[in-house]
């Protein structure tokens, strides 16, 4: 199960990353910024010294339903999936199909693909009053991202990332986040952070795994206190996050300001409240969820059970339910094994 997940979220990349000196900003004065109740209200969580616990983007899974579910169940904090910004600033069906929203989903982070300041200027501007947040993605290490640019490959490219940031500060009133993975010399990482942190980047997400390293690669905690004692803007660190226990773990280990979970949460969407494995009261909130409020295709609506029952099933139950093709036969079965 976790190979499968893994092969979902994860990378195999080699990677091997250099910042460059970029030093226009060195003598910058801090960035005042001034947002409306709700972003404001973010802020100062964040900024109070509040543990947030917050769901990492993934692709096709970190939908409306999975973000709704996961705050009733202990999340601070969702992000959607990576939308790549140039589609979403030229198609109004992408738009359509890329960002659902609605109250009961903040705060809300909208994470971007995108590695040019006006593409993301123009996306921002689409979602500023639906959302509490923009990220960019500096992170992602899958070969296609990082061939057309985007994602981990923006740390090769730190002049972009300053350039994106600089510009939603100057033109779009709304907090601005980048979530980066570590790089084999922790120099560029440490350097990297403390550049975002004086051009005004809100907050900084840390992956603590290098662009070129699979799942099963231990996370390398150590670097993500680095950053951490390095700046003095809020740090999260991502990464290996599957228990509340580890949560606190690692708040104690780095001194973070709150911990992204991915495959933790897909698996185990209250596990923020404490929870071992998913609770069949969580799984009647994610139907309910789902039967009200759609936003998932089928097969991903089945796959989001599939992880979630994954602790409740033998082998043959396993193969049995991973068989089943309909909504109606999913509910079915859902119903006679957990419901009733």
């Amino acid at each position: 199960m976790e190979n499968e997940i893994n092969n979902i979220l994860d990378n195999n990349i080699n990677n091997d990353s250099n910042i460059e000196n970029y030093d226009e900003d060195d003598n910058q004065e801090s960035i005042v910024k001034i947002y409306d109740s709700d972003k404001q209200n973010l802020m100062d969580r964040i900024n109070s010294g509040e543990f947030m616990k917050i769901q990492a983007p993934m692709v096709r899974f970190s939908r409306l339903p999975f973000r709704m579910l996961v705050k009733r169940w202990g999340c601070d904090i969702t992000y959607t999936p990576m939308i790549m910004a140039a589609e979403f600033n030229r198609s109004e069906a992408a738009r359509d199909s890329d960002f659902t929203i609605n109250k009961l989903d903040e705060p809300l982070i909208v994470q971007f693909g995108v590695n040019d300041a006006e593409e993301l200027v123009s996306a921002a501007e689409k979602v500023k009053d639906y959302c509490q947040g923009i990220d960019i993605n500096c992170g992602c290490p899958q070969r296609w991202v990082m061939k057309e640019g985007f994602g981990a490959n923006l740390l090769l490219h730190p002049e972009k990332i300053y350039d994106m940031v600089k510009q939603i500060n100057n033109r779009v009133p709304i907090p601005i986040s980048i979530k980066i993975r570590v790089q084999p010399d922790l120099k560029n990482t440490v350097e990297l952070a403390k550049r975002a942190e004086k051009i005004g980047v809100s907050w900084i997400t840390v992956h603590g795994r290098t662009s070129a390293m699979k799942s099963s690669h231990p996370v390398d905690y150590d670097a993500i206190k680095l950053v951490k004692d390095n700046v003095k803007l809020p740090v999260f660190a991502n990464g290996d996050v599957f228990t509340l226990d580890q949560s606190n773990e690692i708040r104690n280990r780095t001194g973070v300001n709150g911990v992204m979970s991915a495959r933790g949460l897909l698996t185990n969407p209250a596990l923020f409240q404490g929870y071992d494995k998913t609770p069949i009261e969580c799984i009647k909130d994610f139907i309910n969820i789902y039967s009200e409020y759609g936003g998932l295709h089928p097969v991903i609506f089945h796959r989001h059970l599939m992880y979630m029952l994954y602790e409740y099933h033998n082998k043959n139950e396993k193969s049995e339910f991973n068989k089943l093709s309909t909504i109606s036969g999913i509910m079915d079965y859902i119903n006679d094994k957990f419901l009733f």
